[in-house]
Parts: structure tokens; sequence; C-alpha cells
């Protein structure tokens, strides 16, 4: 098939190196524009990001020489452009927001791993395999703010992706959650380059990062809701507490959960075969980045591990494991997904496929 030219704002950061990585010989997108801040720009790509580059593989050849495009230089976006990949870092969120409208007025279609959108109430939030028919929220979008091709859509923070999923499959099986509580341990990448500082995580947890914690409480809300009149209206059926660290791993975010069933109590077998058995849309369509197993449960009393498990379906599933009874709630498990990965990058790819296919992308 003809591949649609895409293009990666922030293309020099380390969630923007993650898409050129993942990209590499993808049978629908082809990178044919990066963009970055005004110090970037006029240099190739190589020139840009020097050291920086943190991908264990090398510059792709065809990247090495693409110019760096100042990612406010509108009259310089090539006309074959098809849509935008957004990871672009601005010192505030309104900035973010008023760049990504301006190319969503420019008919490109934004597809953003930012937070600046988020709670936006007609930007739909997708995690593929939970929400894809939030997407039917898009021409409102468009007929609110005047696009004719472009629109935004944004993926959620990487803090609930490994937990969400197994929690929605539930859901999905009838059986409606109540309560959660959710002690996040993170990755060291999830705070970009250069990150954490060695003598702030080595040998250390760090029982706080800003924002992190309202993210993972909340985001879930608007992810779980429904497509209303006026935009996305959030599921509040689910009180969720959350604590997230920071810990001395390089990839994978793991999540301690304490789940609380509202009426209907699944038993540990039931709830295993629903997880092994999950399957959504985009396993249904076969999209390049749908993982072929979504959900897998691991019966090692001693998994997920993030070194050993974080890369299973090429960083795209989610792994669970250790599910037990709870003295306080009903049960509890342990969950863990590819924060650059499923997270980040990869799960905007999958976005990005699923918006295609359902022609909103063309």
């Amino acid at each position: 098939m003809k591949k649609f030219k895409v293009g990666i704002l922030g293309a020099t950061g380390t969630v923007g190196q993650n898409y050129i990585r993942l990209l590499q010989g993808h049978p629908w997108f082809e990178i044919i524009d990066v963009a970055a801040s005004p110090r970037s720009a006029g240099k190739s790509y190589e020139d840009a990001v020097k050291a920086k580059w943190q991908m264990p593989i090398s510059i792709p050849n065809d990247i090495k020489e693409l110019i760096v495009r100042d990612v406010q230089d509108f009259q310089k976006i090539p006309p074959d452009l098809t849509f935008v990949f957004s990871a672009i870092n601005m010192p505030t969120k309104e900035q973010i927001k008023d760049l990504e409208i301006e190319y969503a007025k420019r008919d490109l279609p934004v597809i953003s791993n930012n937070s600046a959108h988020r709670w936006t109430s007609d930007v739909p939030m997708i995690i593929g395999e939970i929400n894809h028919e939030h997407a039917n929220i898009i021409p409102a979008q468009q007929k609110r703010n005047g696009f004719t091709k472009g629109f935004i859509v944004v993926k959620p923070n990487c803090s609930l992706q490994s937990y969400l999923t197994p929690i929605h499959a539930l859901e999905s099986a009838s059986y409606k959650v109540d309560k959660l509580i959710i002690t996040t341990l993170q990755a060291v990448s999830g705070a970009g380059y250069p990150g954490v500082p060695s003598l702030d995580i080595v040998d250390n947890i760090v029982p706080y990062i800003p924002g992190e914690e309202e993210k993972t409480e909340k985001e879930p809300l608007k992810i779980l809701g429904k497509v209303g009149k006026h935009g996305i209206e959030d599921d509040t059926s689910i009180q969720i507490s959350a604590t997230c660290t920071r810990v001395p791993v390089s990839d994978g975010h793991t999540a301690s959960v304490n789940i609380k069933f509202k009426e209907k109590i699944p038993t540990k077998a039931e709830i295993i075969k629903i997880w092994s058995s999950f399957r959504s849309v985009p396993q249904e369509l076969d999209l390049p980045f749908a993982p072929e197993i979504p959900i897998i449960y691991l019966e090692n009393i001693d998994r997920p591990q993030p070194k050993k498990d974080r890369n299973n379906e090429k960083g795209m599933a989610i792994t669970v494991g250790r599910l037990r009874e709870d003295t306080v709630f009903d049960y509890k498990f342990v969950a863990l997904s590819h924060n650059t990965v499923r997270g980040a990058a990869g799960g905007a790819i999958l976005n990005a496929e699923l918006l295609v296919n359902k022609g909103f992308i063309k």
C-alpha cells in the first residue's frame, strides 16, 4: 500500500527518538518530517541529536540527513505530510495546546503524547483496547474548532497503562469495580533525558513524582467514560487512590493493585480466564502495532519483572501476575507495561493505526 507521510514534533527528544526507532519498517507510515525547537532547526537530524541519541539502535540512515524544521515554522511543512505525532516539549501547556491546534487547523491530524489536551472535553484520550469508540467525538471537535481534515487525539499518561486494561477487561465481563488502591513503581525513563539525577535514584526510591498521582486517579475516568453531546463524559463509578514512586529501573512501569468489586465477585480462575481471553478491536483488525495477546497472565510467583517481561509482544502487552485474595479488598495483583513503548510512542502509533482504519486519517 502507499504509505502515509508522517512528521514528528519534538523529534530530537526521547519520545521523538522512540517514534523514529519504532516506525522503522512500519508497513503504513513513513517519516518525512522531523521538527523541534529553534536551536535544532536547520541542522541535519544527526547533528541536532548528537550525543542525546538514547535508542538501542543507530540513527537510521533515512533519518540522519533529514533537516530539522522549526516546529513553529508552518511555511516549511511538507505539502505531502498526512499527519503528525506530537511529543514536543515547551515551557507551558498553553503553548503546546496552541501549537497542536495550529497544526490541526492546517488539515493535519495530531496524535499527541502530551498532556495539554487530555482534559479538553472533545479531545479523545485513547487506549486502543479500551475506548476506541471515543474517536467518534472527532467530528464534533472539528466543528467546534473549524477544522476541516485536522483534529487532535491524545494518549493517556504512562502511569495508568499497566493496570487499566486488566480492569477494563473485568468490567467488560460484567464484574463492576468499586474501589482501587494503586501503587506504581515507575522507571527512570519516564522522566525523559537526562531524567532523574543519579545520586537521587541509585540505591534509592523516590516516593513522589509531580502530577503522576493526579493523572493516575483522574485520567481513567475519562478513558472509561462515554461520548456525550458536548464531549466525553467521565465514568465516576470507580474510586481510585494512587501512590506513584520512581524506582531504579531503566524501562517498565509496575503497578501493585488492590481491587474491590461492587456486587458480583469473580473467582480467581474466572479473572485469569477473562484476562487471558481478552481481545478487542485492535486485535480483531490485526493492526500492525496491536499485541496479539494484549494481557498476558504469568503463573510464576515472582513475575512480572521489568527486566524479563517489559518487552512482551514487542513492548505492547500488559503483563500481569501475583493474583491473590486480599485481606481488606477482594483481590490484589501486580501488572507491568513498557512505559516508553506501550505507554508512549507505541501506544500513539497504535492510535494512529486505529484512526486510519476508522477513516479519520486519509
